[in-house]
């Protein structure tokens, strides 16, 4: 009889994803597609009041969930209570969770600007600013989207979650 006991040793890499610069920059690329394919859909939800309404409404419909913030907002203790709630609400109902560290990244995103310089700069039609700390994607209900970034993005989230990294970080790159 031929013993087989060996022992695979992992590297530590391989044990945490590996998730390199170029793997989160892939990722972040994702999530910018998400947010500009979602977009014209109406399938995006900006701010921390009304994200809040349309979670408790129809949580089921929701499939991403972004916290924005910039490093002047880590000492917002309000902002800091309601991102919690809503991490909380979005890790009870299998919403995946995702932190953006660059709000102005992500307003020329959704101002229709993705490539750069274009776009409202995070205005609203009023010029009031927009409350990028919090911003949800929902799915459409005229057909069950099937979008590969929005695959890539949730399986980032999936095999951080593995890892006991609840609310992974994301850099959106300035363009």
């Amino acid at each position: 009889m031929v013993d087989l006991d060996f022992t695979y040793n992992m590297t530590f890499e391989e044990l945490n994803g590996d998730y390199s610069q170029e793997r989160m920059d892939s990722v972040a690329k994702a999530l910018e597609e998400v947010l500009i394919s979602a977009l014209p859909q109406g399938c995006i939800t900006v701010g921390v009041y009304e994200a809040a309404k349309s979670l408790n409404v129809d949580p089921d419909n929701v499939v991403l969930c972004i916290l924005a913030t910039d490093d002047e907002d880590v000492k917002d203790v309000a902002l800091q209570i309601h991102f919690t709630l809503i991490q909380a609400f979005c890790c009870e109902n299998d919403i995946n969770i995702l932190r953006v560290n660059n709000t102005r990244r992500l307003a020329q995103i959704l101002s229709g600007g993705g490539g750069g310089g274009g776009g409202g700069g995070g205005k609203q039609s009023g010029g009031e600013p927009m409350d990028l700390h919090c911003v949800l994607v929902t799915s459409p209900h005229s057909s069950l989207w099937k979008d590969p970034a929005l695959s890539k993005v949730n399986r980032f989230c999936r095999e951080s979650r593995c890892m006991d990294q609840w609310v992974p970080i994301i850099n959106l790159p300035e363009r």
